[in-house]
């Protein structure tokens, strides 16, 4: 009898999506090949996108989406990765041309994945996930750019998203002072918690930006874009930094070139899809250790399996505050 493994399947039929729950047989990796057996995925904004027929993140359907897990491989044909290893795989084409995390079971090239890091679990790792990686390598870029916690106030936008939250946290155990910005008046508690010293309104961080305005910030994680983004980076101090990280308000930008030709403003893009592999594992290392929040829990939700399409209509809303980590086989 053929070994079968449940996953959540995105198929496209015309202008619309139809999703559901499958049963699939279990794969037999080729060369350079791992098979995992899931243990946790997470709910990324990206992950919300791939369920929507134009939401610009998967091209060929059905598609099982999730851009991270972390699980124990079951099988493989790659030499670097052995049957019981705990492996942890984030961006690449996961999830969007190529079958994703919302499954019990996976097969991925062995390049994409790396081991569970000393000191996090594999559900430590989901709670991170792409949003803290992200947000991991928005901090790094900026410090290599010369932000340092005695240069003054970061700030972040979307705030109580997964990459905000994660920036909120990482920063504020680092010695910095955060306002954060969010458009939930209910999440102020959750951010003050993670360490923000102050909260600003959506309405505060999306005005009409000037040329040039009040030097207010050393550094800037963006996670919105569009307006938000123009007015942050005219906000800027002198020889500020700013890392965009997202676009959930908008893939626009209209700004000026004052604030770089003026105040010497770095506007750093940040990708952690196709950061190679080199770079991963030591700033995973430090995630593990000074960038890791002092609470990780509190700013994670768990869920079923089952209950992961409810979710993802519900980040597509706004409505995820913080990480969800999704519980496929324990671990």
């Amino acid at each position: 009898m053929t070994e079968t493994y449940r996953a959540f399947v995105v198929h496209k039929d015309d202008d619309t999506t139809r999703l559901a729950y499958e049963e699939r047989p279990v794969p037999e990796p080729q060369d350079g090949e791992v098979v995992v057996q899931i243990a946790w995925s997470c709910v990324n904004y990206k992950d919300g996108l791939a369920t929507l027929p134009k939401g610009g993140v998967v091209r060929a359907w059905p598609r099982v989406p999730g851009v991270d897990m972390s699980g124990v491989v079951a099988a493989s044909r790659d030499e670097r990765f052995r049957e019981g290893d705990e492996v942890v795989c984030t961006g690449y084409d996961f999830g969007v041309n190529h079958d994703g995390g919302h499954a019990e079971r996976c097969c991925v090239p062995g390049d994409w994945l790396f081991r569970r890091p000393d000191g996090l679990s594999l559900r430590d790792c989901m709670t991170f996930g792409t949003a803290g990686f992200t947000a991991a390598l928005a901090v790094q870029q900026m410090e290599r750019n010369g932000l340092a916690p005695d240069n003054g106030e970061v700030l972040v936008t979307g705030a109580s998203g997964g990459v905000g939250s994660m920036a909120v946290a990482m920063l504020a155990k680092l010695g910095y002072r955060v306002a954060a910005s969010t458009g939930k008046a209910e999440a102020a508690a959750f951010l003050t918690g993670l360490g923000a010293e102050s909260i600003l309104s959506r309405e505060d961080v999306s005005e009409e930006p000037r040329p040039i305005g009040r030097a207010r910030w050393a550094g800037a994680v963006d996670q919105v874009g569009g307006r938000v983004l123009a007015w942050t980076l005219s906000t800027m101090a002198y020889r500020g930094v700013c890392a965009a990280t997202g676009l959930t308000g908008g893939p626009g930008l209209q700004s000026t070139v004052f604030p770089f030709i003026l105040r010497g403003v770095s506007l750093l893009g940040i990708d952690s899809v196709m950061c190679p592999m080199a770079e991963r594992g030591p700033l995973w290392s430090r995630m593990a250790g000074e960038l890791r929040p002092a609470d990780l829990d509190s700013m994670t939700t768990e869920i079923a399996f089952d209950d992961l399409q409810p979710t993802l209509t519900t980040i597509l809303k706004g409505g995820v505050t913080g990480r969800t980590v999704v519980r496929l086989a324990g671990g």
